[in-house]
């Protein structure tokens, strides 16, 4: 099988997914067969900033369009935030797209999460991952502004400062503590900057990883 990505949204969270995905193959000794392309984060921010669906799933096509020239048999949305406009993506789609929402979703059923806490982009955190999961109730940050920004500043620079990472640490344990999550969602691929290497003191769902598992699970099947 030959995935394909579309990266770049952000960078670093492209980053990740080669070096999780180079070596978890490796890992479960199957061939891994890539190709990424170039997605602007800029124009995504700004298209879901503004709900304009059709706009970025055009953007996302060109894309496809590219995997499918480079022979690829799946593809996934690397940005969470890019599933605001997967439906109308889906539809023209040069290539099978992998919802990655609702692998998310299934996760949840599997391991009996029923109240989940989110951390992630503006979009995300404002719409609860525009209403897409099933399996969990939802539970959002109580201050989605302030930390909608710092996820920001973390995506476009590809850095995590010690600050942001306390104000990311400290929002889940409100939504574990306060809210009753059971878990919190990293509903943001460039969190992998913040809590890659670290334990914030509760569980925590790792949306790139559970990304990374289910194309390996695709390959071997």
């Amino acid at each position: 099988m030959h995935i394909g990505l579309i990266g770049g949204i952000g960078p670093a969270a492209t980053i990740a997914y080669y070096q999780r995905l180079v070596s978890s193959f490796a890992k479960a000794a199957v061939p891994l067969k890539l190709t990424i392309t170039h997605a602007d984060i800029s124009v995504l921010t700004a298209n879901a900033s503004q709900d304009l669906r059709i706009q970025q799933a055009a953007v996302f096509s060109d894309h496809l369009s590219q995997l499918q020239a480079g022979g690829c048999d799946i593809a996934l949305i690397t940005a969470l935030t890019g599933h605001f406009c997967f439906a109308e993506t889906a539809v023209d789609s040069a290539v099978p797209l992998l919802n990655g929402i609702d692998v998310i979703d299934e996760h949840c059923r599997k391991q009996g999460i029923k109240r989940l806490g989110l951390l992630g982009s503006p979009p995300v955190l404002k719409t609860a991952l525009f209403g897409m999961l099933n399996s969990p109730e939802v539970v959002r940050p109580t201050d989605p502004v302030n930390l909608g920004e710092a996820y920001m500043d973390v995506a476009m620079s590809g850095i995590c400062s010690d600050a942001q990472r306390a104000l990311f640490f400290e929002a889940g344990a409100e939504m574990i503590l306060q809210q009753g999550a059971t878990a919190v969602l990293l509903a943001g691929t460039d969190l992998g900057l913040v809590f890659g290497g670290h334990d914030p003191g509760y569980v925590v769902v790792d949306a790139l990883e559970l990304h990374v598992q289910a194309l390996l699970a695709l390959a071997k099947s």
